[in-house]
């Protein structure tokens, strides 16, 4: 994971912030990262090509990040609009993982 230079309630000027901020945008990159590479596992494990889209768990997943937002006191609906977005790149990546693993 990143290192975090400091914590934003420590930063004093903008170079501290804007570090901060590269820092927590690596940070999420190694997330993602690892958010994929459960995707390739799921790619692995399910046997029909069919079942990799499910409407029922990415309407999970969306409520799920948009209570916890509501909870943080974020945008509640932009982050529900990314997780949307995330999970639709992650279905597009589990099926080409999915064809490549068994072409």
């Amino acid at each position: 994971m990143a290192e975090f230079p400091l914590l934003p309630e420590d930063c004093t000027d903008m170079a501290e912030v804007r570090a901060g901020v590269d820092a927590t945008d690596r940070a999420l990159m190694d997330l993602l990262d690892r958010r994929f590479e459960y995707m390739r596992a799921a790619a692995r494990i399910k046997t029909d090509r069919g079942v990799v889209r499910d409407e029922a768990r990415k309407t999970q997943v969306i409520a799920n990040a948009r209570a916890d937002a509501q909870t943080r006191g974020l945008p509640a609906d932009a982050l529900a609009a990314i997780w949307e977005q995330l999970v639709e790149a992650s279905i597009a990546y589990e099926l080409v993982e999915w064809d490549r693993i068994r072409t």
